[in-house]
């Protein structure tokens, strides 16, 4: 049924996490399917933010990035899962959509901490990628307290 599992993640917040990864490697055992795990990191190439940095700053960002997804896969993934890794940078919830799309996923897994009161006013990411997806989203409830930056 599922060939393709997107997981987005952040790996400085272990409720991004916690809850929806224990879901997608059933998913992923169950159908065989492949994992694409995901984390979204902020733009600093942007002409108004990027002067502000030192010269390859971004570069070496996105390479951290790569490094630390490496290195969660390694500790949290079973070898038999297929996984693919994915740095993307922007906003979160367009990153997820635009990284479905471009990779055909038939399920995107997404975790969702406890609501507080600016997500009510804005709309927590796993919100918006459920309003705008054309893809199925399967959204983990975490009800832990939300956790500090690991």
């Amino acid at each position: 049924m599922y060939k393709d599992i997107l997981l987005p993640i952040d790996l400085n917040h272990k409720s991004s996490w916690r809850t929806s990864l224990p879901v997608a490697l059933g998913f992923c055992q169950c159908f065989k399917a492949r994992l694409h795990v995901m984390t979204v990191i902020p733009n600093y190439g942007m002409s108004m933010v990027g002067e502000y940095f030192p010269e390859g700053f971004e570069k070496k960002h996105v390479e951290s990035a790569n490094k630390l997804l490496h290195a969660f896969t390694l500790e949290h993934i079973p070898k038999e899962v297929e996984v693919q890794h994915i740095v993307a940078q922007g906003t979160t919830y367009k990153e997820v959509l635009t990284t479905a799309e471009k990779i055909d996923v038939d399920l995107i897994i997404m975790g969702s901490h406890r609501p507080e009161l600016k997500d009510y006013l804005l709309g927590p990411n796993s919100e918006r990628v459920v309003r705008h997806s054309p893809r199925s989203v399967l959204v983990v409830r975490d009800n832990q307290p939300n956790d500090e930056l690991l």
